[in-house]
């Protein structure tokens, strides 16, 4: 056995025995070890800061992209939003025990289903130190045992933020390997990981094509992934100017390297304002990359290519097309969409809830930027990711997503004829 996959096997017998653990803990324990785990991130904020400074430091030496650094970096804003995400888990319904559905059958057996965890869970990530924070509280909160597994780049924020979390669970009292941190940076860990089928339960990845795509082909245990965040956003021909470039600009502009930033706008030929739409976004400082038809709409517009279409720029760049009513703009995203986040910008409803019906994509919306495509956001206190495949989980994964169900039979001496 190579030196990773004994570190793997080792890390996964210990979350066993801590799951195990976490079935007679009680809801109050996980509450209480979380809200222990937010009020060491905030007393370790000095370190944690220290830490992710060292982190940006090395990855602006190893040339990663403004997209990159903005995921990775932290500030006093951004480690106080870590520690409230971790209070907001404390604080949200135990979905473990809950009742799902209840029947009696005409013999009087009484058929539960029931809410229970997914067991030991193994999360690769890339870049966001704050994963470790939210990943580690959503798995607690939801009984889970978890193996975190960050990136390379961030191998630092990691670590601090780790041992803070830890610090809270063992205060709690609860079992210390409840949470665990991969302390390597080798690759081949992510591999054992992969292939630790017993061990691990489900994994979920979140990170970049590459990643995602690694950990498809190569996985022997189920995993639960979203791709590329190609999202667009469709201004309909009964769009109101104003929403239309709040909406757009804030899609882009906001957060351009979070997987709900908008990639592709859409914009119906008919309608009224594509100038000023088209404007703003390019004076708010981002290029813009358009058809034929949007090119005429500003000399500043540079010609999109094929390959625009496909692309998660996670950037200031947005590519633009004009599109023929809600039938043409529903089938470029069906050709060139990921299924994360798809809006419609329409004053029209009978059109909004076509578009809604007809867009498959996990997260569709009204009237509001996809920027919003946020489990905290959705009320869900922090998130995994968001899923766009169909299997167990779609859009935010929280703590629901996080449970599977058990069948409760209740009898009363019943024997089958």
């Amino acid at each position: 056995m190579t030196e990773s996959a004994q570190l793997i096997t080792d890390m996964g017998r210990k979350a066993r025995a801590a799951f195990t653990m976490l079935a007679g803990v009680s809801d109050a324990q996980k509450s209480e070890a979380l809200t222990a785990a937010a009020r060491h991130l905030r007393a370790s904020q000095a370190t944690i800061l220290a830490a992710n400074q060292r982190d940006m430091e090395s990855a602006r030496e190893r040339g990663l992209s403004d997209a990159m650094l903005d995921r990775l970096m932290i500030d006093e804003g951004r480690l106080e939003a870590i520690a409230a995400a971790v209070e907001n888990v404390a604080n949200l319904p135990d979905p473990v025990g809950q009742i799902i559905d209840r029947s009696e059958r005409p013999n009087g057996l009484v058929m539960e289903r029931i809410r229970v965890p997914l067991g030991v869970i193994g999360i690769i990530y890339e870049s966001r130190p704050n994963v470790t924070a939210d990943a580690a509280a959503l798995a607690l909160r939801s009984g889970n045992a978890v193996i975190l597994r960050g990136g390379s780049e961030a191998i630092e924020s990691n670590r601090a933020i780790f041992d803070a979390m830890t610090a809270g669970v063992v205060e709690a009292g609860l079992a210390e390997h409840a949470i665990q941190l991969v302390q390597t940076t080798d690759r081949a860990a992510v591999g054992a990981m992969l292939k630790a089928s017993g061990l691990i339960d489900i994994i979920i990845p979140r990170g970049g094509k590459s990643l995602v795509k690694r950990v498809q082909d190569e996985a022997s245990v189920p995993i639960l992934a979203h791709l590329d965040g190609i999202n667009h956003t469709y201004i309909g021909k009964d769009a109101d100017p104003d929403k239309a470039i709040a909406i757009a600009v804030n899609a882009k502009m906001r957060r351009t390297g979070v997987c709900g930033a908008m990639e592709t706008l859409l914009i119906d030929q008919d309608y009224r304002a594509p100038g000023a739409l088209v404007r703003t976004l390019i004076d708010a400082g981002c290029e813009v990359r358009g058809d034929d038809a949007v090119l005429e709409l500003d000399e500043r517009i540079v010609s999109a290519e094929a390959a625009d279409w496909d692309t998660e720029y996670l950037a200031p760049i947005v590519a633009v097309a004009m599109v023929n009513g809600v039938d043409q703009a529903l089938e470029h995203i069906a050709d060139h969409g990921s299924h994360h986040t798809d809006v419609i910008v329409t004053e029209d409803t009978a059109i909004a809830e076509k578009f809604i019906q007809r867009a498959d994509s996990a997260i569709v919306m009204h009237n509001a930027s996809s920027q919003f495509a946020d489990g905290g956001e959705f009320g869900l206190g922090a998130e995994i990711g968001i899923s766009t495949g169909r299997m167990h989980a779609r859009g935010p994964v929280a703590l629901e997503g996080l449970t599977t169900y058990k069948w409760v039979v209740r009898g009363t001496g019943q024997v089958r004829p």
